[in-house]
């Protein structure tokens, strides 16, 4: 409950504050008043408090209600946070893996009630200034959530939330556009080939080309079979096509209902007005009883082996790519503190240098990585723990499972470092006064899996109580040892998975999808054929219909701020090295940020930059082991990261700088150590400790190929710009195709000798008190002792000078490429060179590609095509303006069809005040986004980017005209020469 002295002293401080602290300290009393109110057993607006409770370490007030009538329940987190969310649920365990809730996800954002038009959700996204707008599908359950900071905005989603989850239309139509259909490749030829098609359809093929969804997903239906757990909730794409438009309907009326139903509200708005909302929604429902799903696993009688195969990596080692995994069935969801125990325990077990299973499976050189279902999963009614890795031989598959069972016996025998655990209690007091600008988002997310699974929400926020209980269990016992022996050691449901890559697998897959549209196909008579191209002409037409949305809520370019949000910032030099001060509330949290610039990389260099960076957090030093090391990082930091730093001129595009970005936080009482360790890191690293190195080199490669299957359509796009600017050409290096192929290779190398040269040079150049400039964040009481210490942590650094090297002229090349990947889809982008941040054709292009996306590639890939997305974009500080395609089925069609957007943009009559307005909301609400404490004033000391500039881009945005468009469409993308980049089939 709450203490009434907490409203007090609050209405004492705001009597003696400025007029800006009074009127945000109202909007925190007006909250903490309210909840105060809402007793046990209070009715109001058709619901009934089940309780109210005050979690202090998170500052917030959680109140538990349900719907008197329907049963929903609803649950509500008063907290002084202007970024206000919202989100419905429902449990939404499926029967098979023919993909119904994702389908059905998909398809319910596709005009309701209230909003008959063909897509409400995509055109909301336009007009809006929300900070986070989705619809996921989870293993069993589907969540609607969305923040914005503006109350008319929040109301506005809210509604059309709702009337989409409860009143959907679900045509059949959209049913075969958004699932799966039978169309002709060519919709408008009848004598072209009947295929498969649709957005979901296309999406889950290229999931379950990633070789870590993939892993993951089959492990868990031979964890849990008998389960809903053992279907595929997305969809498997040999599944995917039994579905029925009927069965959808029916898991509709059955599963969106309120009696099956949860909602959450967070942040500073009234809840009485959403309780309102609400409840005039669910009155129209009677209750029922929601279908019953199994979820509960017989446990195992003894260990079960499973063995599949997997596509062959084309990157990697061809004998390293075996997978696998052991997995252990582990306590129920609404045991929260064992959950929490075991989770500390994967963490104790699993996480760092110094973690024992780190060192047996990782540092020994067993396998790469851990395997993508490595740790504590609580995502099902009964949790998991599994310990595995990939980038490993066939033969050492057996080695690898007495060397988990090792490891926990050793752990059992030995007991747990108590440093270690005093870390992990540290990294959970810092994450309680982090708090990123998406904490109510966060915290929905992490309290979703286990409420739909029978825990009282409120509980999973309250760790404090956890650690404190924690921290008893320990002094009384060997708490972590009885769980290993509880869980991991005594327990027969065990699993242990394995995949092999087998270069037959995509062959399989396509014959799989021949034979099934050969079944289906087959027995198609004349008059079905003739009904298949009627019915792809009546998706064409209704995909090409021009609609009247007027139906739908919008804000208008008038509730855009005019004045940039601006950060008070302080600047001094600290032993001659520039630092930006940004004295705000951190909660007791000092941040900082160092960047330093490296004149005249070579490409080869450059290309060793990002493994430079890693190895200063990963190689130990000279003096101490990296174990050693990494315990002190958990133990007094929130981490350090250390990265190449890249950043075009924001007068030239042809101009960047480059180097290395490093950076912590820590509680304030930390300051000496983290600065410490910090500058022993980055003076002392070992680079001649090849074994560390080697373990390095190959999880980064492995990491990286991994990747590409779950971002391709970045991949593509950082290729294709990367021969136009200098700052594209590096974002390639450092992060595109040629760092994966290149940390490919160096896995492949017996003798690092010469790897370990190239660092030794680069840290000759890399970070130096003469080109560095450095940042820090902290309360106005922790701006001195912070400059006493930046003082210190300078004056251990090398003072040498470098000398610059003249860099040859870039001359920018327009060439295309191609990926060859098992996906059975693929990625596309199109980049063409644009202007930068301080050109007043800059907002000009942006609004452009919006307008694009929006107005036709959004139709013609996602809706027409079947990819799973595509649009435009222009990067206001990387200068260049692409195109891309994500998951798409059609990669020559969708570059032809980048092309068709630019005529479409210059034929078509003037854009609308309306388009224009929705085009300068989406970006808009991407510009005024909140940010964290730790981001603030960080694109002035990043980018160089000043007050003044956003100011005037942010003018130069709102003044964009139709004729604007155009005359960039002609000047810029109109027969301009480009590079493009495709990733995937050959065919």
């Amino acid at each position: 409950m709450l203490a009434a002295t907490r409203v007090a002293a609050l209405r004492k401080s705001i009597a003696h504050a400025s007029p800006s602290f009074r009127q945000s300290q109202r909007a925190c009393l007006a909250s903490l008043s309210t909840a105060e109110s809402w007793k046990p057993g209070k009715s109001i607006h058709g619901y009934t408090v089940l309780e109210t409770r005050h979690v202090k370490e998170l500052e917030l007030d959680a109140i538990r209600l349900k719907h008197d009538k329907t049963g929903a329940e609803h649950l509500h987190i008063s907290r002084d946070d202007s970024n206000n969310v919202f989100g419905v649920g429902f449990a939404t365990p499926p029967d098979n893996s023919s993909g119904v809730p994702h389908i059905l996800e998909h398809t319910t954002l596709c005009g309701s009630r209230s909003y008959p038009v063909r897509d409400p959700f995509f055109k909301m996204l336009n007009r809006s200034m929300a900070t986070f707008m989705n619809a996921y599908t989870a293993s069993d359950y589907t969540l609607y959530p969305f923040s914005t900071t503006n109350p008319i905005d929040y109301k506005n989603l809210r509604n059309v939330y709702m009337d989409a989850a409860f009143f959907p239309h679900l045509r059949e139509l959209d049913f075969k556009q958004e699932g799966w259909r039978l169309e002709h490749e060519n919709p408008n030829d009848p004598s072209s080939p009947i295929v498969f098609k649709g957005i979901v359809y296309n999406e889950m093929k290229g999931q379950m080309a990633d070789a870590g969804y993939l892993f993951w997903s089959k492990m868990q239906q031979h964890m849990f079979p008998g389960t809903t757990y053992a279907n595929n909730s997305g969809g498997d794409p040999a599944n995917i096509t039994d579905l029925t438009h009927e069965e959808l309907v029916h898991f509709h009326r059955t599963h969106y209902h309120p009696s099956n139903a949860k909602f959450y509200t967070y942040g500073n708005f009234a809840l009485e007005d959403s309780l309102e909302a609400i409840n005039s929604k669910l009155q129209e429902f009677s209750p029922i009883t929601p279908p019953l799903a199994e979820k509960v696993v017989k446990p195992f009688g003894s260990p079960r082996r499973v063995g599949l195969t997997c596509p062959v990596d084309p990157m990697s080692l061809p004998e390293k790519q075996v997978k696998m995994s052991v997995s252990f069935l582990t306590n129920k969801a609404t045991d929260t503190f064992e959950g929490f125990g075991l989770r500390i325990l994967s963490d104790l077990l699993t996480d760092g240098h110094a973690s024992p299973m780190y060192k047996a499976l990782i540092e020994s050189g067993l396998g790469s990585e851990y395997s993508a279902n490595t740790g504590y999963d609580g995502s099902t009614m009964v949790s998991s723990l599994s310990f595995g890795v990939q980038g490993m031989k066939q033969d050492d598959v057996s080695k690898v499972e007495e060397t988990i069972t090792k490891v926990l016996h050793k752990v059992k025998e030995e007991g747990v470092d108590p440093k270690r655990i005093e870390a992990i209690v540290h990294q959970m007091e810092l994450g309680q006064k982090h708090k990123t600008s998406f904490f109510g988002m966060s915290l929905m997310q992490g309290l979703s899996s286990g409420w739909f699974n029978g825990c009282n929400p409120v509980d999973l926020l309250e760790l404090n109580k956890n650690i404190d209980r924690l921290k008893a269990e320990i002094a009384a016992g060997p708490f972590f040892q009885n769980l290993i022996s509880k869980y991991l050691l005594d327990n027969p449901h065990k699993l242990v998975f394995t995949m092999t890559p087998s270069p037959d697998y995509g062959a399989e897959v396509a014959a799989n999808e021949t034979t099934r549209l050969m079944g289906k196909t087959s027995v198609l008579t004349k008059a079905d054929k003739e009904t298949i191209y009627q019915q792809g002409q009546e998706l064409l037409k209704n995909q090409e219909k021009v609609e009247d949305v007027s139906c739908l809520p919008t804000l208008k370019v008038d509730d855009i701020a005019k004045k940039t949000k601006t950060f008070s910032l302080e600047h001094s030099a600290v032993n001659s090295v520039p630092v930006q001060w940004r004295p705000t509330s951190t909660n007791g949290i000092t941040y900082f940020r160092g960047i330093s610039v490296i004149p005249g990389l070579s490409a080869e260099q450059k290309k060793y930059l990002p493994l430079f960076t890693d190895s200063l957090t990963s190689l130990g030093t000279h003096k101490r082991a990296m174990s050693e090391i990494d315990d002190d990082i958990r133990l007094y930091t929130g981490g350090i990261r250390v990265s190449p730093f890249l950043s075009t001129n924001h007068s030239s595009i042809d101009m960047t700088e480059e180097g290395v970005s490093f950076s912590s936080y820590c509680l304030d009482r930390n300051q000496d150590y983290m600065y410490d360790l910090l500058g022993s890191l980055i003076r002392e690293t070992n680079f001649d400790n090849v074994d560390k190195l080697r373990t390095l080199i190959q999880g980064n490669a492995s990491g990286l190929s991994n990747s590409v299957a779950d971002s391709g359509h970045v991949f593509a796009r950082t290729n294709a710009g990367s021969r136009l600017t200098p700052a594209g050409s590096g974002s390639e290096l450092y992060g595109g195709m040629t760092q994966v192929q290149f940390m490919n290779s160096l896995s492949q190398k017996e003798d690092l000798s010469e790897v370990s040269q190239r660092l030794k040079e680069i840290a000759e150049l890399a970070i130096k008190r003469s080109s560095m400039r450095l940042a820090v964040t902290c309360g106005e009481d922790q701006m001195s002792r912070n400059e006493n210490v930046v003082s210190q942590f300078i004056s251990r650094l090398d003072n040498k000078s470098v000398d610059s090297i003249t860099q040859p002229e870039f001359v920018p090349t327009f060439e295309n490429s191609f990926f060859e990947l098992p996906y059975g889809i693929n990625f596309t982008a199109k980049c063409l060179r644009g202007v930068p941040y301080t050109h007043e054709d800059g907002p000009k292009l942006q609004i452009l590609a919006s307008l694009m996306s929006n107005l036709f590639l959004h139709r013609e890939i996602r809706e027409k095509n079947g990819a799973y997305g595509g649009g435009a974009g222009f990067s206001p500080t990387g200068g260049l303006f692409s195109f891309y395609s994500y998951r798409d089925p059609s990669p020559k069609k969708t570059l032809a069809t980048y092309q068709d957007s630019v005529r479409w943009a210059l034929d078509r009559a003037d854009f609308t005040d309306q388009e224009l307005a929705e085009a300068k909301l989406s970006i808009f609400q991407r510009m005024d986004a909140p940010v964290s404490a730790a981001d603030e004033g960080m694109v002035v000391f990043t980018e160089g980017i000043t007050d003044e500039m956003r100011q005037t881009r942010r003018e130069r945005l709102l003044k964009v005209a139709s004729s604007d468009v155009k005359e960039v469409a002609s000047r810029y993308l109109l027969d301009q020469p480009s590079s493009h980049c495709i990733l995937g089939d050959k065919e």
